[in-house]
């Protein structure tokens, strides 16, 4: 298994990764936030589930699947899974390939557009996975569709 633990490509027109620094910190907060409480009725609530998605045609609101104990509607899930993962190691390692790639991503984009671009490739793998198994009742959590963006962006910059 390849994991990256740097890259020599120097920032070149911003001080501070500030944008992959938020979403580092907001993916470790929304796992912790998994651990206390009834950790599958929140990933349930917040997780991507085709079958609901499609349900409500995306856009018509929640779906209330049966695990639900949130209200949360599902065009929201499109974005809040990506801030959920399984265990200590799905995080670790999203967050590791986020943090030696995220950077010079940042760097070439600028700050918002990079957040934008993150949030999109989000959505992007979101959307795909739901196409694909569009009756499927098992939730989609993590952050690797977002970060599968942020380095394919990196190796566009950087072959």
């Amino acid at each position: 298994m390849f994991v990256p633990l740097s890259d020599d490509n120097p920032l070149r027109s911003i001080q501070l990764q500030w944008v992959t620094l938020g979403l580092i910190a907001a993916n470790v907060l929304g796992f912790i936030w998994q651990l206390t409480g009834t950790a599958d009725d929140r990933t349930f609530s917040f997780a991507l589930i085709p079958a609901e998605l499609f349900q409500v045609r995306i856009f018509g609101g929640s779906a209330k699947g049966l695990h639900d104990t949130v209200y949360v509607p599902e065009a929201a899930t499109l974005v809040s899974y990506t801030f959920l993962h399984g265990d200590f190691w799905h995080l670790f390692g999203n967050m590791v390939f986020l943090w030696v790639f995220g950077d010079n991503v940042e760097d070439a984009m600028g700050h918002v557009k990079f957040l934008l671009f993150y949030v999109l490739c989000g959505i992007a793998a979101s959307l795909a996975h739901a196409a694909m198994l569009p009756t499927s009742t098992v939730p989609l959590i993590g952050a690797s569709g977002a970060v599968a963006g942020v380095i394919a962006a990196y190796l566009l910059l950087h072959p």
